[in-house]
C-alpha cells in the first residue's frame, strides 16, 4: 500500500507540473554570456534549437551537438538568420560511446574550457527492438549513459572554466522529466534481456529520466568542492519537440492540440544554465517555468547514487578504455 500511494504521489506531482503558474523569467533577463563558452547536445531542434538562440542573443560561444550533421547545418544556418550569429557543429551520437568519446575529444582538441554544458538531447519511446551501440536500451543508453560518458570526458575543459567563469562556476544542465516520477531503476533491464523485455517502452523511457535525476544529483555531490553546479530539470510536460517521432500519429495529433512553443520549453534549463539565483541550487530538480521543485527521492539516495555512479562507470570504461 506505502508503495502503491507513493507511486500515486509522484505522477500526480508529475501531472501537475503541466499546469504551471505563469513565468516569472524571461530570456530578456540572462546576462551577457561574452566569453561563455558552451554545448547544448541536440541543439538542432526544439527546445535546444531555442537554447542555443537565446544563448547566441547573449554572445555565448555555442557548441551544437547532434548525431545528424545535415539537421544540425541546417539548424546552424537557421540560428544565423535569427541571431546574426555563428553556432559550430560538434557530431555526437549519444548511442554509441566511441562516438561519445571522440565528440568530448574533438571539443577538446579546440577549446581548453567549458563554461555551461546542456545535456538536453534525448530519445522517447523508442520501439523495443532500438539498442544502442553498445547493446543497452537505446532509451537508457542515449538519455542517461551518453550524457553520463560526454559529461566525465568533458571533465577537464569543465573544471578549466571554473577558473575564468566571472562566477567561479561552471553548470551541468541535464533535462530529465516529469516521466521521471514513475521511473524505477532496475539494473537488468538496462541491457537487452528478459527484464527489459517485460518492460513497455513508456517505462524504459521513465526509467531513464529518474536515472538523469539521480547523475544530476551524485555529479553535483562530488564535483561541488571544485566550482561545478549540477542540476537537472522537467522543461515542461506538453513541449513541442521531435521526442515523439516514435509516437503514434493518433498521439500526435492530440498532442499537437496542447503542446506550448518549444521557446517556453526552454525557459527552465536557460534560468538553471544561466542566471546567478540559480547557482544557490546546487543538485535542484527544476520544474516549469524556472521554479526549484523536488524529484522523486531516489533522485536523492546515495546508496542507489553510488550503485548507479560505479555501474555506469564501469560501462563506459569497458567500452572505450
Amino acid at each position: 500500500m506505502g508503495n502503491a500511494w507513493s507511486d500515486f504521489s509522484y505522477n500526480l506531482h508529475g501531472i501537475l507540473q503541466a499546469f504551471p503558474p505563469k513565468s516569472q523569467f524571461s530570456i530578456d533577463q540572462i546576462p551577457d554570456l561574452t566569453g561563455r563558452v558552451v554545448i547544448v547536445t541536440g541543439g538542432n531542434v526544439g527546445i535546444g534549437h531555442e537554447t542555443c538562440k537565446a544563448l547566441l542573443m547573449h554572445n555565448a560561444k555555442v557548441y551544437l551537438a547532434a548525431r545528424s550533421k545535415e539537421k544540425a547545418l541546417n539548424a546552424i544556418t537557421l540560428l544565423k538568420e535569427q541571431t546574426g550569429k555563428e553556432t559550430i557543429f560538434l557530431e555526437l551520437d549519444l548511442s554509441d560511446l566511441h562516438s561519445v568519446k571522440t565528440a568530448a575529444e574533438e571539443f577538446l582538441s579546440k577549446e581548453h574550457e567549458l563554461h555551461i554544458l546542456f545535456n538536453n538531447a534525448g530519445v522517447m519511446w523508442a520501439p523495443l527492438d532500438l539498442l544502442t551501440k553498445q547493446g543497452y536500451d537505446l532509451q537508457f543508453g542515449t538519455n542517461a549513459i551518453g550524457h553520463f560518458a560526454f559529461t566525465e570526458f568533458l571533465m577537464p575543459a569543465l573544471l578549466a572554466g571554473v577558473v575564468s567563469s566571472p562566477d567561479h562556476h561552471t553548470r551541468i544542465v541535464t533535462t530529465s522529466s516529469s516521466a521521471g516520477y514513475v521511473g524505477k531503476i532496475d539494473f537488468d533491464a538496462i541491457r537487452d534481456g528478459p527484464a527489459r523485455r517485460k518492460l513497455s517502452t513508456s517505462q524504459l523511457y521513465f526509467n531513464s529520466k529518474l536515472a538523469n535525476g539521480i547523475v544530476a544529483n551524485q555529479t553535483a555531490k562530488r564535483y561541488a568542492d571544485k566550482g561545478i553546479i549540477s542540476v537537472s530539470l522537467n522543461p515542461g510536460n506538453f513541449v513541442r519537440t521531435e521526442l515523439g517521432r516514435y509516437a503514434s500519429p493518433f498521439l500526435l495529433f492530440f498532442l499537437d492540440k496542447i503542446v506550448v512553443p518549444a521557446s517556453t520549453g526552454a525557459l527552465t534549463q536557460l534560468y538553471a544554465g544561466t542566471m546567478p539565483e540559480a547557482l544557490n541550487h546546487n543538485g535542484a530538480y527544476f520544474i516549469p517555468w524556472a521554479r526549484v521543485g523536488r524529484f522523486r527521492e531516489e533522485a536523492y539516495d546515495d546508496i542507489l547514487g553510488e550503485k548507479m555512479w560505479k555501474y555506469l562507470e564501469g560501462e563506459v570504461k569497458k567500452h572505450t578504455s
